[in-house]
């Protein structure tokens, strides 16, 4: 966990919604100077601050409408920080709450260097990383309806697909199979759909490697040295990423990417492990899935993975190397190098 510790002459703390925005600024003694609920439109927010905007620093609680906020503020040359909402529920948890009361915390915490700090994503990239986890989203649309016909064929017990129809070239004439007409009509509407969604992931994921083409070749290319990192894999550990020099190590990297457990500890006795949803569940998914494609093309890996299953157990043993992977992107991206397998198992 990061605090903010620099000290400005005002700082503003922010309930920010939807349709409006609460607003706390203290004075360098701690005395409120500002206490308004306004619209959440630029024209009164800047209205609001402009008396103090010498010296300002404006923080906010990480929700989803956080980006106007903060690339507005990166236009006019504002200082703006971002708090961690999980780690802030926690530290200014209290019997009353309103947007009036949490303003005022907000700006309290951020005035006593008790505002843990979220990670601002550049406004650069930020719009492609959304466009990728759309792509994510519409890949599990398409799985769910897949999972429908295959479940429509067991309901009914229709002939036995002869090919996998994840492909669309095996899912013709799947809706002879059924013979009453409406369940005929609910395959086609499912092949119809899937159909489709699989046309707009095909285009999504080529403007996004179009794109990446352009801003990071030499990086998105080095990934894919990786075995069992593909084009999709890359393209989400890059954009989920963004800057790796915003970790300062490898442990703190491997943390953000829910690769490694927290202990709890109490008076020298360890309690047991949490945190664990804390962190990039994006990054969670790539990694697991590299390290199942990394298993299947690596004969080596397989021999690791046995050797620690027998000491550890299957499930540990894959996560010691999902570990392992985790840890060697970051070197990857860090170091400007490619990957080498000799050195991942000797190292």
């Amino acid at each position: 966990m990061r605090f903010y510790t620099q000290t400005h002459q005002y700082v503003c703390g922010v309930d920010l919604h939807t349709k409006t925005m609460y607003l706390c600024i203290l004075n360098h003694a701690g005395e409120i100077v500002l206490h308004s609920n306004l619209p959440a439109k630029p024209n009164p927010f800047l209205k609001a601050i402009k008396p103090f905007r010498g010296d300002l620093v404006v923080g906010a609680e990480c929700m989803f409408s956080w980006y106007w906020l903060a690339d507005l503020c990166l236009r006019e040359k504002i200082k703006f920080i971002l708090g961690h909402a999980l780690y802030m529920k926690a530290i200014h948890g209290g019997k009353a709450k309103s947007d009036k009361i949490d303003s005022e915390k907000i700006a309290r915490l951020i005035k006593g260097g008790n505002f843990p700090l979220a990670y601002v994503y550049p406004y650069e990239l930020r719009p492609t990383r959304d466009l990728l986890r759309r792509r994510r989203m519409l890949v599990r649309m398409r799985s769910e309806v897949l999972a429908h016909i295959k479940l429509t064929h067991y309901q009914y017990n229709a002939e036995f697909f002869q090919k996998n129809i994840n492909k669309q070239g095996n899912r013709a004439g799947i809706e002879t199979l059924f013979s009453d007409p409406d369940v005929r009509k609910n395959i086609e509407v499912d092949l119809s759909v899937a159909d489709h969604l699989q046309q707009e992931i095909t285009q999504l994921e080529n403007y996004i490697v179009r794109k990446t083409k352009a801003f990071d070749p030499r990086t998105y290319y080095r990934l894919q040295t990786v075995p069992g990192i593909g084009k999709v894999l890359a393209l989400t550990i890059l954009y989920e990423i963004g800057d790796i020099d915003r970790f300062p190590s490898v442990q703190s990297f491997a943390s953000y990417a829910r690769l490694v457990k927290c202990s709890q500890e109490s008076a020298g006795k360890l309690y047991g492990y949490g945190g664990g949803k804390i962190g990039n569940p994006h990054l969670k998914w790539a990694f697991s899935e590299a390290m199942c494609l990394f298993l299947r093309e690596s004969d080596r890996a397989k021999a690791y993975v046995a050797k620690l299953e027998k000491k550890h157990g299957k499930g540990k043993a894959m996560a010691i190397l999902t570990h392992k992977l985790g840890r060697a992107v970051y070197f990857v991206i860090k170091r400007k190098d490619a990957f080498d397998e000799k050195y991942f198992f000797n190292a």
